[in-house]
């Protein structure tokens, strides 16, 4: 189907660009520790993922921390999923990715070792486009109480 076909339904929407939402995160290592993070599907489920550091970084003068996890399922790889204060409303309720090295969602890190987050890259999970395909959810340890408008958002 060409894309004038599909008409604008399966068109990402983007906030503008924000310079101040690149920012660089201080990788703490955490205690390795094996979760199993819920998934969309109808009959719940879940994916096996492995927390092995935290970064640490600020935005808009607000000190936030995310999880970083490794896929332990099909293609391995690093994983960072969170929610923030606009899931539900302006974005998709259940979260937005930003890291997934086995889809290549990776910015990498810098010399001194600070991992590249640029939220303006966030997007939404591809069950947020069709219910056939199952998305990890956003676990609790990475759900920020502040608003991150930038990246990928819901269609208005």
């Amino acid at each position: 189907m060409r894309r004038e076909e599909r008409g604008r339904a399966n068109v990402p929407w983007y906030f503008d660009y924000d310079p101040t939402a690149r920012v660089l995160g201080l990788v703490e290592d955490a205690p390795p520790e094996r979760y199993d993070i819920a998934t969309s599907g109808e009959a719940g489920g879940s994916y096996a993922f492995t927390r092995f550091s935290t970064a640490r970084f600020e935005i808009d003068g607000v000190k936030l921390a995310l999880d970083v996890y490794w896929l332990e399922g099909y293609g391995g790889g690093v994983f960072l999923p969170f929610r923030d204060a606009t899931s539900g409303h302006e974005t998709y309720g259940a979260g937005r990715y930003l890291l997934d090295t086995v889809k290549g969602a990776d910015l990498g890190t810098t010399e001194d070792g600070r991992l590249v987050l640029d939220f303006n890259f966030a997007y939404n999970p591809s069950c947020s486009y069709d219910p056939r395909w199952v998305c990890l959810l956003a676990p609790p340890t990475n759900r920020l109480q502040v608003p991150i408008r930038t990246g990928e958002r819901h269609r208005s």
